[in-house]
This record gives C-alpha cells, sequence and structure tokens, in this order.
C-alpha cells in the first residue's frame, strides 16, 4: 500500500509541476505569495516536497528525511523545557 500510495503522490507532483500555469491561475495571486517569488514558484515548492515526501514514504525514511526539521521545531524529538533539544534550561 505505501508503494502504491507513494507512486500516486510522485505523478500527483509531476501533474503539479508541469501544469503549475493553470493551478496558480486557478488559484489567484495572493499577496502572501509573492514573498517566496509568486504562486508559480509557490506551486513548484510545493510539488518538489510531495515529490521527496513520496519517496520517503514509499521507502519508510520519513524519520531520517525530515530529521532536521525536527530539530528546528519547537515541539520537535527531545524538546526539554526551553523548546530547543538537548537544551534543558
Amino acid at each position: 500500500m505505501r508503494i502504491i500510495l507513494g507512486v500516486i503522490g510522485i505523478i500527483f507532483a509531476s501533474v503539479l509541476i508541469k501544469f503549475r500555469e493553470q493551478v496558480g491561475e486557478m488559484l489567484g495571486e495572493p499577496e502572501w505569495a509573492e514573498k517566496v517569488g509568486g504562486i508559480y514558484n509557490l506551486v513548484i515548492i510545493i510539488g518538489v516536497a510531495m515529490y521527496f515526501w513520496s519517496i520517503s514514504y514509499m521507502t519508510n525514511t520519513q524519520d531520517i528525511f525530515f530529521a532536521p526539521l525536527m530539530y528546528i521545531l519547537p515541539f520537535g524529538k527531545d524538546a526539554g523545557p526551553t523548546g530547543v533539544p538537548g537544551v534543558e534550561s
């Protein structure tokens, strides 16, 4: 089941990148999207993230792939009272 969902995610990410202009026109041009380069660039970033997420889901390596992100976020692994992993007070 993981492989089927991963392949579906890869196909959806590829379609999202290929038809980014149509998707961008459908969503419109919000002001907050200009900070990342516009709606078309945002659609590309989402497509690339979905592609890598699908590959990590297929190979069951999400914990390795997202480990750096979990140490940055305050609710990540082993976060002490300060919210920083490894720092207690």
